[in-house]
């Protein structure tokens, strides 16, 4: 077993808080957005190994059962098989739905072989593999995240009273409600006309919260889209820190504000529904999305670990106060600290920072802060 410290990728997307990310790693913010912080061995941008002088995917590369244990090697691949970030959102993302495992390999096998160049525009499969998430709260978050329950919906737009939506609410009566309706909005021939009306009558209501909140928001940053009128749909949830939301797959979903720490499966695959400038593929986001309702988004921790329903990683939160024994796994794990100082079996991290723990061994945490531990799921084990 070996700790290898690890620097983080900074990654700059338009929707990100200039400032959060900076503030945490101890630095001068630039006044440009910093989205997100990459930790693990994603091809885009793995994290740098200082101690080797080479990222993380080569390093794994020359010894992969001795960086990932044997175990991990058979069920992934010669691979880290998940992706941790903290995310700091200061506008809305997209709003998007990530594939099935198989619903990915068989995308991504259609497009190569049309010859569809993986960084082209229209492309919808980047990779063979599935995109399930999960995101725990550092400060209070919001997102959209499933189909709110129909009567809820209905009592929504009761409620906002836009005629011009008038026909979701029928629709919301009728068979297959969710995916009739989902569908009337992504092909309606003159959405402009809906999201303005939408957008008008919120600007009168007095206060905003739940649906009404999320219509403002979606509105602010991305006017006239048609993710406005989709947001009606989505439940709207605000987590306190601490904290969590997983996002499976065809999970309609978007984070509109925000600071939190998330994992996620090693892929790209992102199918766009609204909230962007990007490709919007509707016929392939029909045949991926889970039109099913989801009473309650939050995503409950079995004590302090979230476990999802998926093998290829889990997320535990630990406060460090004193001294923790990091129990032997037979997998790789990432240690990241959010607050404090924290040692690991020596290693020293500060908030922004994290080491990789590598398979088979135990480690000791020292210090006082806050660490998120990201590890191999045990599902399928």
């Amino acid at each position: 077993m070996t700790v290898l410290a690890l620097d983080g990728t900074i990654r700059r997307y338009e929707w990100g808080s200039p400032t959060v990310i900076p503030e945490l790693l101890g630095a001068e913010p630039d006044g440009a957005p910093v989205a997100e912080l990459w930790f693990g061995a994603h091809p885009d941008d793995p994290s740098h190994v200082p101690a080797e002088a080479r990222n993380l995917e080569a390093v794994i590369a020359d010894d992969p059962v001795g960086i990932l244990g044997a175990d991990v090697v058979d069920r992934f691949g010669p691979q880290l098989p998940f992706l941790l970030k903290v995310l700091a959102a200061q506008k809305s993302l997209s709003i998007q739905v990530h594939p099935t495992l198989e619903q990915a390999r068989a995308g991504f096998a259609a497009e190569a072989a049309a010859g569809i160049p993986r960084d082209a525009p229209e492309r919808n499969y980047r990779d063979a593999n599935h995109k399930p998430e999960l995101i725990c709260a550092l400060t209070p978050f919001e997102a959209l995240s499933g189909f709110r329950p129909i009567e809820q919906t209905r009592a929504a737009l009761a409620e906002l009273d836009v005629p011009e939506l008038g026909f979701l609410a029928d629709l919301l009566r009728g068979p297959d409600p969710l995916r009739a309706a989902f569908t009337a909005v992504l092909t309606h021939d003159d959405p402009a006309r809906l999201v303005a009306a939408l957008v008008d009558r919120v600007a009168t209501l007095g206060r905003h919260s739940g649906a009404a909140r999320a219509v403002r928001l979606a509105a602010q940053d991305f006017p006239g889209d048609i993710g406005v009128v989709l947001a009606l749909l989505l439940n709207h949830v605000r987590l306190e820190p601490g904290e969590a939301i997983y996002l499976g797959a065809g999970n309609v979903h978007c984070y509109l504000r925000g600071t939190g720490v998330e994992i996620m499966a090693n892929s790209d695959n992102v199918l766009r529904c609204g909230l962007t400038p990007k490709h919007v593929d509707v016929p392939e986001l029909l045949k991926i999305t889970d039109f099913s309702e989801l009473p309650d988004p939050r995503w409950p921790a079995t004590g302090s670990t979230f476990e999802v329903p998926v093998p290829d990683f889990r997320l535990t939160q630990l406060d460090v106060d004193g001294e923790h024994a990091l129990e032997e796994d037979d997998g790789p794990r990432i240690v990241l600290c959010t607050s404090g100082s924290v040692q690991v079996d020596g290693e020293a991290i500060s908030p922004g920072h994290a080491v990789l723990v590598t398979a088979g061994g135990s480690a000791r945490l020292t210090g006082s802060g806050r660490v998120f531990i990201a590890g191999v799921g045990r599902t399928g084990r």
